[in-house]
């Protein structure tokens, strides 16, 4: 009995490590950060002390810290739609799967989750070289993001 429980224990965690390495392995961070170029025209990363990780515009929010945040509530922004807020109050948090559907054609992304045709973004359509390589980057500038949080909330 104790072998069964101790290996039920060791799967349990290399299940979470494994899922925490799936979104590390997701893409290149350093190619994403390279890919952020294409973004920085309207958005900055900037850190909680003020110290900015790359100088941007402020067209669009501070991407500090974005993975794992509710959609639309950085409070240093005030320019959110009024569909991005809704949706953020309904549950939408920025998960690396989100960013990863939403970056390249952001009105596309939600109208599909609004369920209203209507809908439209500041956001352009981005043309990247690879999706997943801007968000293993994004990521990697959110220190706060927990991948085994977000795992335990979908089991719910």
């Amino acid at each position: 009995m104790k072998a069964i429980l101790t290996t039920a224990a060791t799967l349990v965690v290399l299940s979470g490590a494994a899922f925490a390495e799936s979104h590390a392995a997701m893409g290149d961070a350093e190619a994403g950060e390279k890919e952020f170029r294409k973004c920085k025209a309207c958005h900055a990363i900037v850190d909680d002390e003020g110290e900015a990780i790359v100088r941007g515009g402020k067209t669009g929010p501070n991407l500090y810290n974005i993975v794992g945040s509710q959609a639309g509530s950085d409070p240093e922004f005030n320019r959110y739609s009024d569909t991005i807020v809704e949706l953020g109050e309904e549950g939408l948090v920025w998960t690396p799967e989100e960013l990863a559907a939403y970056i390249p054609n952001a009105r596309e992304y939600l109208q599909e989750k609004s369920g209203d045709s209507s809908v439209r973004s500041a956001m352009t359509p981005q043309r990247l070289d690879n999706v997943d390589d801007m968000v293993a980057y994004l990521v990697s500038v959110s220190p706060d993001y927990d991948p085994e949080e977000e795992m335990e909330d979908s089991d719910s």
